[in-house]
């Protein structure tokens, strides 16, 4: 499914609001994936639909790096999701074990593994997969992107 039918399913899913949460397994930088689940992100809430909760899990969990610093020319996705969130109090939730194994860490994470600095951008939260399986339980429907 290319964007432009993803953003045409998000303007027609349903005439009644629904609840929706994304899993979002690629990573920001080897595909577009990730830009796809933003203007998803993005469609659903202009249509008045609640957005749950984003899951970062796999190489997604790059997306929440405060560290990247992308070229002038490409999007910065950590701060483009950190803005959404910001807007509309969206629940940006990281799966730990893929955050950590990746190099993606909090301040408490930075302490356990005795690392000198975190990087996890603050707008997103370090947790396991019970909050994935609370989003499944939750949700109307789950839009997984990438994987």
């Amino acid at each position: 499914m290319n964007s432009n039918s993803i953003l045409a399913f998000a303007s027609n899913v349903s005439e009644q609001a629904m609840k929706f949460s994304i899993i979002i397994q690629s990573s920001p930088f080897s595909r577009q994936s990730t830009t796809t689940a933003y203007r998803f992100a993005e469609a659903l809430l202009e249509e008045g639909h609640e957005l749950f909760r984003v899951f970062f899990y796999s190489d997604g969990v790059l997306a929440a790096n405060q560290l990247v610093s992308p070229p002038q020319d490409e999007n910065n996705i950590p701060d483009q999701w950190s803005a959404l969130a910001d807007k509309h109090k969206l629940d940006l939730v990281v799966c730990i074990a893929a955050a950590v194994k990746r190099g993606v860490i909090d301040e408490n994470e930075a302490k356990r593994y005795e690392k000198p600095a975190s990087n996890l951008q603050n707008t997103f939260e370090l947790s396991g997969l019970g909050q994935l399986a609370e989003a499944i339980a939750i949700s109307d429907r789950v839009i997984t992107f990438g994987g």
